[in-house]
């Protein structure tokens, strides 16, 4: 394919990105941004797939089996199991203005410029070889794309590496230094870089495909071919002794890479707009890299396959085999995922980079000559700003200059192995640091130099050495001809492979002087001071404003001066009066409120990183450091605020619960209120009734006195009936005041079942016999002892056989049915009637409801039977209910406990 196309493409894809990047900033500030929700977030911590991830996770896979997996599974632990550190990580870098890993690591042990530069140091160290194994991939895929061979020493102007190297520069510039906040998202570079974890995945899954059903017939077809070959047969076991220690290794590599690499860093946490984003992150991430992991295997059996031998480099199988098969659209595709791969890369990792060179290394270097100190009233943003694209091309260029001189003779993961090495000597300072309070500056100095330079002395330069770089005497004497500090055998150690070796020494001397400087030195003031603030960092609002520090006050004017020169006299302006609204704190005086010095270099910090940011400010407001029981009892005064606080919340907590209840209490009141206006409206109906039917009889009577006296009668025995009625009513509405009000008192006998039951059905018979009814009975347990009142059980019994008598028809059935389930006696009513509808079931045990759809055509009764029926049963600690019948009719069950009841 010609050279010219494929440059070209990349030239377009590189455009495209630039207009996506483009568009999301200027969208943001119109409307709503694009990236903020969390699925760019999740496809942005994707950057940490990179050309490793594309090419050599299937040369790994080709070479060494399944131990590619390391790579993936230690992110996915992370996700699954430890999202509360990177969540607290978040929180602590969003309210101190922390900008890189090397700010994380200095601010935590008081703001330590030594530790800044430290790690400083140490990343670019162990990420600029990360950053050469990219621009291998993108010069090696262009290289196999368009049929050429890579010639190291090829002049630069005909070297595809620099011109794909010089246009990631052009926009990394273009997008990277656009602000001189470093704490400032951008939103940009992240719609990009999320763009580009698509492209890489669509591509990377276009070639499985193509690999899997279209040079072969399928998985069954690959793997049997593949099982064919008794190499490939044992490179999927464990063979080796020093596997699992191998596995472990890099299972810690990669948990570390994801919190520790400075692009994982800038992505994870600094570019983090929401931290609720984290959760969506947390599943769409794992899922994401077993989606891009599915056809490593496949591709690396198959390219074992196709060249046996060797014939051709396994890290560029996915490249390869598409070209050999004259699929050229597919393959200038997967050249653009493995180029977004790379470039993903380069760019976030070199931003993140030159944010700590400038802050660390660049700036405090100027700062401390006397030309620039002295123009105390010039514009410093642009000085940073350009300080910031020298960085670029210093880390753009040392990483071209490794890919020349030494990663050329080595695979990718190799090369990205060493990086992950060096990073994760980050972790006892950072992790101590964040759970430890008696973790100390002196410590994580000790732990990082120490585990730094045994990383160096068994990677970094045996590295070097083979690269021909160095003497390759010291691989096989040991430095300084002395066995025992052998690169891959130090201290006498043989049996672990150079990454586990090299893992195990440096992190058993970082960790163990680190804890042992810590526990035996002494902590200064500000250092006790962060360490309470970083370990009791626990809920989002608790130290939302950190106390101030300083003993003295500092001239405001000064202090406003020293903002302006770096982020403009408007922008300083706008935050000093804001802040200042915000606590009440007067601006009209030369003096500045000790929380407007920590303002000041809180914003600092995001511009030129926390450490150089104390320094400036403690020059311009040459304040005097609290003594260290002055800093106790500030903590202690915050603690108890912070109580105070928490015990505040609880009260209005409380409060508003009471006046929740006193608000649900209320409402209830209004309800019995109404209850008890809509009990009086329908008593005095009811009474009303049959008193209006005596009156009207007796009218009759006394007005007629020469009416026959068979019809005197007549209307006297219904005088007599309405009478009963009514005193039958008042009786039940007296019953009914009484259970309400828990007057009815149980008066408690041992009866049988049987016994009850009988006495029940001999008071209705007159009543069955008048309808002509059946009444059949079920008794399993007819002489079960129960304890109650046989009185007002009876009532019960009498109501439900009576309204089951009521709503029968002719010459029905009713079921009456009695068994004991467990510790309760279940009793059922069953009728033939029509049932019961749904809606009613439950309101029908309410004073004066009947139930509509009955057999009569005008309900009889006074609507209180059932409402004191379950009364009487609640009153024995029992319940009632109301079901229809399958096959037609209503059944009433009530239960009631064997056991003595205690009232």
């Amino acid at each position: 394919m010609s050279s010219w196309i494929i440059a070209g493409t990349a030239l377009g894809y590189l455009l495209l990105l630039s207009l996506l990047a483009w568009s999301a900033e200027s969208v943001r500030k119109k409307r709503k941004s694009w990236i903020n929700n969390g699925y760019v977030y999740a496809l942005s911590m994707a950057v940490y797939c990179t050309a490793w991830t594309y090419y050599g996770s299937v040369g790994r896979a080709a070479t060494s089996g399944l131990d590619f997996l390391t790579i993936y599974i230690g992110p996915t632990i992370l996700c699954a199991l430890f999202w509360p550190v990177l969540l607290k990580i978040i929180r602590i870098c969003r309210t101190q203005g922390i900008t890189s890993i090397a700010d994380l690591v200095s601010t935590r042990y008081g703001k330590n410029f030594s530790l800044a530069v430290l790690v400083t140091i140490f990343c670019v160290m162990g990420v600029i070889p990360y950053i050469a194994l990219q621009l291998k991939a993108i010069a090696t895929s262009f290289d196999l794309l368009a049929g050429t061979t890579g010639n190291t020493n090829q002049s630069i102007w005909k070297d595809s590496t620099f011109y794909g190297t010089l246009l990631l520069t052009i926009f990394i510039l273009f997008f990277g230094t656009r602000s001189v906040d470093a704490a400032e998202k951008h939103e940009g570079l992240i719609a990009a870089i999320a763009f580009e974890s698509v492209i890489k995945l669509v591509a990377f899954l276009a070639a499985g495909l193509f690999i899997t059903y279209g040079v072969f017939n399928g998985f069954s077809d690959l793997f049997q071919q593949a099982n064919a070959q008794p190499r490939l047969q044992q490179l999927f076991t464990f063979q080796e002794n020093n596997a699992y220690t191998s596995w472990f290794s890099m299972l810690t590599l990669s948990f570390f890479a994801m919190l520790f690499l400075p692009r994982q860093f800038q992505v994870n946490v600094v570019e983090n707009l929401d931290e609720n984003h984290l959760k969506t992150a947390g599943w769409v991430f794992p899922l994401y890299l077993f989606v891009i992991n599915l056809f490593v295997v496949p591709i690396a059996l198959a390219g074992s396959v196709l060249y046996p031998g060797a014939t051709a480099n396994p890290d560029l199988y996915v490249l390869n085999i598409p070209l050999d098969q004259g699929r050229h659209l597919l393959s200038l595709l997967i050249f653009i995922g493995g180029f977004s791969a790379a470039t993903g890369m380069i760019i976030v990792e070199t931003i993140a980079l030159t944010t700590m060179i400038s802050n660390h290394l660049a700036l405090p270097l100027l700062f401390s000559t006397n030309r620039l100190h002295q123009e105390s009233r010039r514009n410093l943003s642009a000085v940073v700003l350009w300080v910031r694209r020298g960085s670029i091309l210093l880390v753009i260029g040392l990483s071209l200059l490794y890919d020349k001189l030494v990663a050329e003779q080595y695979s990718l993961v190799s090369i990205g192995l060493v990086s992950f090495a060096a990073v994760a000597q980050l972790a006892p300072a950072v992790l101590g640091g964040l759970y430890w309070k008696g973790a100390s500056k002196n410590g994580a100095l000790a732990g990082l130099a120490a585990g730094f330079i045994c990383w160096m002395f068994t990677l970094l330069l045996p590295s070097l050495a083979g690269a021909g770089l160095l003497d390759n005497s010291i691989l096989e004497n040991g430095y300084f001809g002395i066995s025992w500090l052998r690169p891959d055998a130090l201290f006498g150690l043989t049996s672990l492979d150079p990454v586990s070796h090299s893992l195990f020494w440096s992190l058993l001397l970082n960790s163990g002087l680190f804890v042992l400087v810590s526990i035996n030195g002494q902590k200064g003031t500000r250092e006790t001071f962060q360490a309470e603030l970083f370990v009791d960092f626990l809920t989002k609002e608790k130290f939302e404003v950190e106390p101030a520090a300083w003993k003295n006050t500092a001239n405001l004017p000064a202090l406003r001066l020293l903002l302006q020169n770096f982020i403009g006299s408007e922008r300083a302006v706008s935050l000093f009066q804001k802040y200042a609204s915000r606590h009440q704190i007067p601006l009209n005086t030369t003096t500045a409120d000790p929380r407007l010095v920590q303002f000041t270099e809180k914003i600092l910090a995001g511009v030129i990183g926390s450490a150089s940011a104390h320094i400036l400010v403690s020059r311009v407001a040459k304040a005097e450091e609290l003594s260290m029981e002055e800093v106790l009892n500030l903590l202690r005064e915050s603690q108890q605020m912070m109580e105070l606080n928490k015990e505040l919340r609880r009260k209005s907590a409380e409060l508003t619960r009471v006046t929740e209840q006193l608000s649900a209490l209320n409402r209830q009141l209004m309800a019995m209120d109404e209850m008890k206006d809509e009990f009086l409206y329908t008593v005095t109906h009811e009474l009303r009734t049959p008193l209006t039917s005596i009156r009207a009889l007796t009218e009759l009577v006394h007005d007629n006195p020469e009416m026959p006296e068979n019809q005197k009668t007549e209307f006297l025995a219904a005088v007599v009936r309405e009478t009963e009625r009514l005193s039958h009513l008042i009786t039940q509405v007296l019953s009914l005041e009484r259970f309400e009000s828990g007057k009815q008192p149980l008066e408690l006998q041992t009866i049988q079942t049987k016994e009850l039951l009988d006495e029940a059905l001999s008071d209705i018979q007159p009543l069955v016999q008048q309808k002509k009814l059946r009444i059949q009975t079920q008794l399993t347990h007819p002489f079960q002892l129960i304890e109650l009142d046989p009185i007002l059980v009876r009532q019960v019994l009498y109501n439900l056989l009576t309204n089951a008598i009521r709503f029968s028809p002719e010459s029905g059935t009713i079921l009456f049915a009695a068994e004991v389930s467990g510790n309760h006696l279940e009793i059922s009513v069953s009728d033939q009637g029509k049932g019961i509808p749904e809606a009613a079931l439950e309101l029908i045990f309410d004073k004066f409801y009947q139930a509509p759809n009955q057999t009569l055509k005008k309900p009889e009764g006074s609507g209180l039977g059932l409402a004191i029926s379950k009364k009487i049963i609640e009153l024995h600690t029992g319940n009632i209910r109301a079901e229809n019948r399958e096959d037609g009719g209503a059944r009433f069950i009530f239960i009631l406990p064997l056991s003595q009841i205690n009232l």
